[in-house]
């Protein structure tokens, strides 16, 4: 492959503008199971990677990993190989009552408690989703019917902090929906290499809930939680669908 990436293994000659980033790279194979002539490309480290065509677009799937930093990577190298709009897809826990599990959650924008956006710039700079993208998925929302919530998440970089009880009392009474630990380093880091990113969170973990127990749910195939996952990713890839169809209007 032309350009290979040393992390993401992949090149420029795979000539992609979209991709899909889950966080586990497991869910790359069940993102395939949604897409036309699928073909695994590699799997490196955390990232697992995978490319096919849904309804005639071409679409990329790459895994993250956990966190910010490899994230951040995937992010500067897809960049590198001509990668465009990149849509997250992964999972997080709520920090408001009203959310469900399996509950999408689409961030307009993220608190930034991470370390690597801050590595990029300092905090006055905004993590806000681009908003041509949150425009097509909203529209996707409405013709799929899926159940969501659109608002602001913050991105932290650990679940085991001595006072994360507290932080997340804090961020619940300022209405913040949800966390996670790479919506901000994604809309920041793309922000900046004029990349245009989202983030479609899948609840896994209630307000109320323990966040093991809400984990193990998770990795059990809880029923709610999985339908979430097959409904960020439909999303995910309806949005493209749309977005790549009024660029080629423009055209």
């Amino acid at each position: 492959m032309g350009s290979l990436q040393p992390h993401i293994r992949l090149g420029n000659d795979l000539n992609v503008t979209y991709a899909v980033l889950p966080g586990d790279p497991k869910r790359v194979e069940r993102v395939m199971e949604f897409l036309d002539s699928p073909k695994e490309l590699a799997f490196n480290r955390e990232y697992h990677s995978a490319i096919g065509f849904y309804k005639g677009v071409k679409i990329l799937v790459v895994s993250t990993g956990i966190g910010g930093p490899s994230l951040g990577i995937a992010v500067e190298e897809l960049n590198n190989i001509g990668v465009t709009a990149l849509i997250r897809i992964g999972s997080c826990g709520a920090l408001q009552p009203h959310l469900k599990i399996g509950d999408l959650v689409i961030a307009s924008g993220a608190v930034r408690n991470d370390g690597a956006s801050l590595a990029y710039i300092e905090k006055g700079y905004p993590a806000v989703s681009n908003p041509e993208l949150l425009f097509f998925i909203k529209n996707a929302t409405e013709r799929l019917q899926i159940s969501h919530h659109f608002g602001i998440v913050r991105s932290h970089d650990s679940f085991y902090t001595d006072n994360e009880g507290n932080i997340d009392k804090f961020w619940s009474k300022r209405n913040v929906l949800a966390s996670d630990m790479e919506t901000a380093p994604l809309l920041v880091i793309s922000a900046l290499r004029n990349l245009q990113a989202a983030s479609i969170l899948n609840v896994v973990v209630s307000a109320s809930g323990d966040l093991h127990e809400g984990i193990n749910d998770y990795v059990d195939g809880e029923r709610n939680a999985e339908q979430g996952e097959k409904n960020e990713i439909l999303l995910a890839l309806e949005t493209f669908a749309l977005l790549d169809k009024v660029k080629n209007e423009r055209d």
